[in-house]
């Protein structure tokens, strides 16, 4: 029977579990990338239906019928918004901003940034100014996507809850109607 200092000694030379240690090694590594371009992908996708749908509504403002039915952002959202993102999104989190100009100069382009309380609601107030035939509007429609593990894949959560926030942006001229 061998003694217990010997069988340490012998331990530094065993390579029999080496492969399995290894493996143990690399696999969390592989398995976080793996999630995160999950994730990744996911969010591109929800970006995308995202944008559809905000196309999808806009065409309502540029021809002028959202205008002539006298809609509050909240019957437009309801109405036209909602309806083609309903898959993926909770109509309920869908937060919209529709600002109008006389020339493209004139309207707001700059990147929407989200404020929140100290609750962590959005305290954002967003603008649905549907304008005049012939004005130029910008129509934004903002998600905030739930990712999981946001806070560990900090390239992913683009918030300070660890969450993404996807926006759909047109912009175009409208129709004299």
């Amino acid at each position: 029977m061998r003694s217990p200092l010997r069988r340490l000694l012998t331990l530094k030379r065993d390579e029999r579990a080496a492969t399995a240690v290894e493996f143990a090694m690399l696999v969390t590594p592989l398995v976080v990338l793996i999630l995160a371009s999950l994730q990744l992908s996911i969010i591109f996708f929800a970006g995308q239906e995202l944008q559809s749908a905000t196309m999808s509504a806009s065409r309502q403002l540029m021809t002028g019928q959202a205008q002539q039915a006298n809609l509050t952002a909240a019957q437009y959202k309801t109405q036209y918004v909602c309806p083609p993102a309903a898959f993926l999104f909770s109509c309920n989190n869908i937060m919209l901003d529709v600002q109008s100009g006389s020339s493209y100069s004139a309207i707001n382009t700059a990147p929407i940034t989200l404020t929140y309380d100290a609750h962590g609601n959005i305290t954002n107030n967003f603008n649905f100014s549907t304008g005049t035939p012939g004005d130029i509007l910008i129509v934004r429609v903002m998600y905030i996507w739930p990712v999981a593990g946001g806070q560990l894949l900090p390239g992913l959560g683009n918030q300070p809850n660890g969450n993404h926030l996807l926006v759909a942006t047109s912009v175009f001229k409208t129709e004299p109607y």
